[in-house]
């Protein structure tokens, strides 16, 4: 809306009037404008209400990006430093890995290194031996010579007629030279490296493959603001029908209000009571009203990744920082699990497990073995399958909460898609009390949703033969 006045500028005069036409143009104005005495004989806009229309606008912004959209760049960030947290120990571990291979190559190359220089050692001691014998027959003959030269002078200096009748030569025993030892060197002929068969030596290193997702689009207020659960949409085909059926119409019960920043996991500890944890070191017992029943501090002070509840009510949690699963038994915290080289983010009592990283969900049997992978439905997605929360109920149901598509996936035991509840925004943590009714973590509105999903009457039904 704005307030219509003439410009100055353009004031007609009577000139004007006769030859040419009025340009009126429409400019905004504040309000002090009104004692001008220019808009005189022109209609005033409600100036006021607009003012008020747009401080509501400003104000409902400000709401939503304090209470929606910053938050969940707090969460982009903080995954972000968890995972520049774990880079030291999984590069670490690439470091090790390549300098152990060095270590082992490089014995084996000092190993052959040093056979060879021992087999030159003997070499040289085998040619020094040969040497040395070759000398002392030679330093043999030498002394048996020097004493027949001193016998021969004597015999002539003395004139003796005896002596020189009965010398006998010996000369042609010496005439024939011993044999001089010749020996020939060895050599060393270095082999020129080939480096990439030396590289070939090495294992091999897959190159890092970095993948941008498309950034997900926040919902408006507006668009929140309807009732925040709906019907579930089921397919056709399922292979059995359950005793309890799924509703057609769910039914939201409660709204939980933590008091956490961001909400990470919830789990049932009764039909009335859920235990907590959030973005500081506390984990909760909370009532469905909220009150706050029981309040237990991480043992390192850190904040808890994830928790659950064991058969025997005791609490379970990882601490990612300190590598460690911990258990709060009779409010006494005991480290069961220290992990070496890992760190440790959820934690479940079932033989099944949400795999974020590879968008799917794995289910074994009791000896491990595989029994099928679940990685999301068609129905009514936009964005990549994000498992982030998984838990079953008693009629062999699997729901996993789909962060990335505002849902929870529902699945038989067999890993047929059975139907999915919408409306429940950013689900982290889900669990089913023994009454088979959901609780969902919302971790950034930081409020726990209790639903029912299935009928409370339970109904026979006669399978289809396909």
């Amino acid at each position: 809306m704005s307030c219509p006045i003439y410009k100055e500028s353009l004031l007609p005069t009577t000139r004007d009037v006769q030859n040419t036409s009025v340009n009126i143009v429409n400019i905004p104005v504040c309000i002090t404008c009104v004692s001008s005495g220019k808009h005189k004989g022109h209609e005033l806009t409600e100036f006021l209400e607009n003012l008020s229309y747009r401080t509501q606008h400003l104000q409902k912004d400000l709401e939503e990006l304090e209470t929606r959209i910053y938050p969940r760049y707090e969460v982009l960030a903080s995954d972000i430093q968890t995972e520049k947290a774990e880079l030291e120990t999984t590069y670490g571990k690439l470091t090790t890995a390549a300098g152990k291979e060095g270590e082992i190559l490089y014995l084996e190359i000092t190993a052959i290194v040093n056979r060879r220089k021992s087999d030159i050692q003997e070499m040289k001691n085998k040619h020094l031996s040969t040497l040395n014998k070759n000398t002392e027959d030679i330093t043999q003959k030498i002394i048996e010579l020097k004493q027949i030269i001193s016998d021969l002078k004597s015999i002539l200096k003395s004139n003796d007629i005896s002596l020189t009748s009965t010398y006998k030569s010996r000369n042609s025993k010496f005439r024939t030279i011993l044999p001089k030892v010749r020996v020939t060197l060895p050599s060393f002929t270095p082999q020129k490296l080939n480096k990439d068969q030396l590289r070939e030596m090495f294992s091999s290193l897959s190159p890092i493959s970095i993948n941008t997702e498309h950034g997900r689009t926040i919902k408006s207020a507006e668009a929140v603001s309807s009732p925040p659960v709906k019907s579930v949409k089921s397919t056709e085909g399922a292979s059995s029908l359950p005793v309890k059926p799924l509703l057609d119409e769910q039914r939201l019960t409660d709204t939980i209000d933590t008091e956490y920043r961001q909400l990470y996991s919830v789990s049932c500890l009764s039909d009335e009571l859920v235990w907590t944890c959030g973005d500081n070191e506390t984990m909760n017992i909370l009532n469905l009203r909220g009150k706050l029943l029981t309040s237990i501090k991480t043992k390192s002070g850190n904040t808890p990744r994830d928790i659950a509840v064991t058969r025997d009510g005791n609490l379970v949690y990882t601490d990612s920082k300190t590598k460690t699963i911990n258990l709060v038994k009779n409010k006494q915290i005991q480290t069961v699990i220290t992990l070496q080289g890992w760190y440790p983010r959820y934690v479940c009592s079932a033989a099944s497990n949400a795999d974020r990283e590879a968008r799917a969900v794995v289910v074994v049997n009791q000896l491990g073995k595989l029994r099928f992978r679940y990685t999301g439905h068609l129905s009514n997605t936009k964005q990549s399958f994000d498992p982030v929360g998984i838990t079953t109920d008693s009629q062999s149901h699997i729901l996993i909460a789909d962060f990335n598509n505002d849902r929870i996936d529902i699945l038989d035991q067999d890993g047929q898609f059975l139907g999915y509840i919408q409306n429940v925004e950013l689900p982290h943590g889900v669990c089913v009390d023994i009454s088979d009714n959901l609780f969902v973590a919302e971790i950034v509105n930081a409020v726990v949703k209790k639903i029912q999903y299935l009928s409370t009457q339970c109904k026979s039904y006669i399978s289809k033969q396909v």
